[in-house]
């Protein structure tokens, strides 16, 4: 078994081989991802003037959109561990002429802020990645205000997100895939209700409250796009995709097309998503 700090580290690389991809699909990524950020939003009661933490931002949101609701009077300081990822971040709000954002390359498990720093701390798509989920959110809570809250978007059941399941159903007939712990590091490892809010409560958040939030998936996507852009942001994927011959390729395109027809229509792409939307507040 891999030790964890060799674990941390196949991630960390994982993550850096990605970059590139994730910062060539930022703008379609912030598009689909955007009523996740709008939910953050609104279940963290963000508003002007505030000081936030984004944990593991990616290639720059939910820091960018956050921004705006700050204002000039607020600030986000966004975080991740990639240095590649704080690059496209950084890169972004310059040619937004975004002014007041902060950045900070740290893993989750350990930030560098003093305790009771932030208003809110928001953490979209993240937490469920984390090698050690239960000491970032220690983390979280010990850096946000007394009354400050922590939010966390996570995805919901497999079946419920058919942009994922879809592919991976195709591309399990032709590569065998070994039976995911559903403790692991995953896309849905806290995806039964409850899971995550009986953590942050664990760790001393109030008011716990959790939301089931359908939305949809909405991109300018083709079937050929999307197949894509799906390969190219998970690392999991690429690899095996890698393993199939050159007939198989063309097959699993051709399977994922048909099975995911009735989502696409005048050259735009539309899945329904399903998120847990979880939030607590620090005493």
């Amino acid at each position: 078994m891999r030790s964890s700090e060799q674990h941390k580290k196949d991630v960390l690389r994982e993550w850096r081989e990605s970059a590139p991809f994730w910062a060539k699909h930022a703008g379609v990524v912030r598009s689909m991802f955007a009523p996740i950020t709008r939910a953050l939003i609104e279940a963290g009661t963000i508003s002007e003037g505030h000081f936030l933490l984004d944990v593991a931002g990616g290639a720059g949101e939910p820091s960018i959109s956050l921004s705006s609701v700050v204002g000039a009077s607020g600030s986000v300081i966004f975080t991740d561990a990639v240095a590649e990822m704080i690059t496209t971040a950084r890169a972004e709000a310059r040619d937004r002429g975004i002014t007041n954002i902060e950045f900070s390359q740290c893993i989750a498990e350990s930030v560098p802020f003093s305790s009771n720093t932030f208003d809110a701390v928001v953490c979209r798509l993240g937490v469920m990645l984390f090698p050690d989920p239960v000491a970032a959110i220690h983390e979280a809570l010990r850096v946000a205000n007394s009354r400050g809250s922590v939010s966390y978007a996570v995805w919901s059941t497999r079946d419920s997100n058919p942009f994922f399941h879809i592919v991976m159903d195709v591309v399990s007939r032709y590569i065998e895939s070994p039976t995911e712990d559903p403790n692991a590091p995953g896309a849905f490892r806290f995806a039964e209700s409850g899971t995550l809010a009986r953590l942050l409560a664990d760790a001393g958040a109030i008011d716990v409250t959790e939301q089931l939030l359908d939305f949809e998936l909405d991109a300018p996507l083709t079937p050929a796009e999307f197949w894509a852009l799906r390969v190219e942001l998970s690392d999991t994927l690429r690899a095996k995709v890698a393993q199939l011959s050159r007939d198989q390729l063309l097959r699993v395109e051709q399977e994922v097309a048909e099975a995911g027809e009735r989502f696409f229509a005048s050259g735009r792409m539309k899945f329904p998503g399903q998120v847990l939307i979880v939030t607590g507040v620090k005493p």
